[in-house]
């Protein structure tokens, strides 16, 4: 990490200035974008802020700790990274060193079925112990085997996504042809030559395509067979009896993540969730859906205790974790936030974020006069109207 980056990088924000520069701009715009006109993206953080925090003055504060436990494993803080596809086109082996930053660090990495690493890749890397994101697909023979080799892997946990059915129409992205690895048109060659550090290390690494279904899914051998191969699979049939398949399926513990309503979040609980995700997949879905933020009271109010209730979408500080486990969630997911540290500076920037989202939610607490997360609870916000 360069010895100036504690001077120049203080904020999620500076991650993402940075990796606006280093990142091919098909690839940049993957992540930084939503579905139609944004208009859900942008309020998942924008509408955070409408909760302020209720400051105490005069409170032992001395022996904080951020420390807690997901899933019955203990964590450095209530935090994960979420699934995000195509990590490894932020930088070369994207996936593998934001597992390794996750682990050092001490919060679950959420390794996504889209991802340019294979689960072998991560799992052979790190020697420690992850999650891994499910789609509903088609091909139950395919699923089943990708559920084998996340056990084989010794994945902690399965978190199966609910809310991509069909795909959210993001316009970025057509305009752009995205594609792993990109179609070497004029625009993007003149885009790439600008992104020297990007291309050395993509020139370096064998990990250029989607390694959990290329060579593995049936008459897949390359990315343009691929490609369709994926648009025609995701399975538009999905409902709580293909649920309950999975749960048997896999045996372990089992995350279902896309929850945006009680009646879902309940359901999810007769299914046998061990946690549910408060999502609305950052915004890259149904544009229009509401901000996570105010669909998360409801939910915990909903399910109670009856199983752990995590936070997902448009957290991008310590403070947005901390409104997030003070209306009710265990956890908070980051997807983006971690995103832009990979692009603006590897595995370092992965660990950098973590460190200034850990900083922020430990002076928070600390100017809300509590000591343990345990303790931020609803009464340590005021709602800003």
């Amino acid at each position: 990490m360069p010895m100036n980056i504690d001077r120049t990088v203080t904020a999620v924000e500076d991650l993402r200035i940075l990796a606006r520069r280093r990142v091919p701009r098909m690839f940049y715009d993957y992540v930084d974008c939503g579905s139609w006109s944004e208009a859900t993206y942008r309020a998942n953080s924008r509408d955070m802020a409408e909760w302020n925090f209720r400051q105490r003055v005069a409170v032992n504060i001395e022996g904080r700790s951020s420390e807690t436990t997901l899933l019955g494993e203990p964590v450095a803080m209530p935090l994960a990274l979420a699934p995000a596809g195509l990590a490894g086109m932020q930088c070369a082996d994207g996936e593998i060193l934001a597992a390794r930053a996750a682990a050092a660090f001490g919060v679950p990495f959420t390794m996504s079925t889209m991802s340019v690493c294979s689960i072998e890749d991560v799992a052979a890397a790190t020697k420690r112990p992850f999650w891994f994101q499910l789609y509903m697909m088609k091909d139950r023979t395919f699923m089943g085997d990708l559920i084998d080799r996340a056990k084989a892997a010794g994945c902690s946990a399965l978190v199966l996504t609910l809310d991509l059915q069909v795909q959210g129409q993001r316009h970025k992205d057509i305009k752009n042809g995205l594609s792993t690895p990109p179609k070497l048109t004029l625009a993007n060659l003149a885009n790439l030559m600008t992104k020297p550090r990007w291309c050395w290390g993509m020139l370096r690494t064998k990990r250029r395509s989607f390694g959990n279904i290329v060579g593995h899914a049936p008459d897949i051998d390359d990315t343009s067979s691929m490609a369709l191969w994926v648009s025609e699979q995701f399975d538009q049939t999905l409902d709580w009896a293909a649920v309950d398949w999975v749960k048997a399926r896999w045996g372990g513990k089992l995350i279902l993540k896309g929850i945006m309503d009680p009646e879902d979040a309940r359901h999810a609980v007769s299914a046998g969730a061990d946690a549910i995700v408060v999502s609305n997949h950052g915004g890259r879905q149904l544009d229009g859906a509401p901000a996570s933020i105010h669909a998360l009271p409801a939910i915990v109010d909903a399910v109670g205790n009856e199983t752990e209730v995590h936070f997902d979408s448009g957290v991008r500080s310590g403070q947005d974790v901390f409104r997030a486990l003070a209306l009710g969630a265990k956890a908070a997911h980051i997807g983006r936030a971690y995103m832009y540290g990979l692009g603006a500076l590897g595995e370092d920037g992965v660990a950098r974020c973590l460190s200034i989202i850990r900083k922020e939610l430990d002076l928070t607490m600390a100017l809300c006069g509590v000591r343990k997360v345990e303790e931020i609870t609803r009464d340590t916000l005021v709602p800003r109207n």
